[in-house]
């Protein structure tokens, strides 16, 4: 038997991968939580085998709990379950330590499967995700680049940026327009628009 830990906060959705796990005669749920914060605890308890994660809980950011996971329970092979097909994401999810990353509209054939090839070791990845993994050009921002850009994100201005770094502004701004013109970029705010739709913030 897969003992399966199932971590997601929205009721419809969690009910929905419940139901469809449980006709399962191979995998076995040992632990249902809606909480970021219950899922460590859960798996320090149950010692799942594998454990499906939500990208987002409220307060919480899944992937990061995938990363503590790993850490504290290597045996258990965590995937990340999203609502959505962001490369910024799977990225995270594959720095991350991950085994799997699954879409909420899979096929539900596809999700057991999944839940049966991770817990072999496998690592699985949403198809139609995979062939933007394969497609999607590698990140052409240095790291000091991606690292100003991420910074801009947040709203900072070019000053604060650069103390946020500890550059000096004539420093960021070369940063910057560097980013600008490597992401084919019109202005700061396509350049973060364009980096983190591929994944490279």
């Amino acid at each position: 038997m897969i003992r399966t830990l199932v971590a997601e906060p929205t009721t419809l959705t969690r009910e929905g991968l419940v139901a469809l796990l449980s006709r399962e005669i191979d995998i076995e749920l040992i632990a249902v939580v809606e909480r970021g914060e219950d899922v460590l605890p859960a798996a320090l308890e149950f010692s799942p085998d594998v454990a499906l994660v939500a990208a987002a809980f409220p307060g919480h950011d899944g992937i990061a709990i995938a990363r503590v996971l790993y850490a504290a329970l290597p045996g258990c092979r965590c995937a990340i379950l999203s609502a959505g097909r962001s490369m910024r994401d799977l990225r995270r999810a594959i720095a991350a330590n991950v085994h799997g990353f699954l879409v909420h509209d899979c096929p539900a054939e596809f999700l057991a499967e999944a839940v049966r090839q991770i817990a072999t070791g496998n690592k699985v990845i949403d198809p139609r995700l995979s062939l933007s993994v394969i497609s999607s050009p590698a990140c052409p921002l240095t790291t000091r680049e991606a690292e100003a850009l991420r910074v801009a994100a947040q709203g900072s201005t070019t000053a604060e940026i650069a103390a946020s770094l500890c550059l000096t502004s004539g420093t960021v701004r070369n940063y910057l327009s560097r980013a600008i013109a490597k992401t084919g970029a019109r202005n700061r705010a396509d350049a973060i628009r364009i980096a983190n739709e591929s994944g490279w913030l």
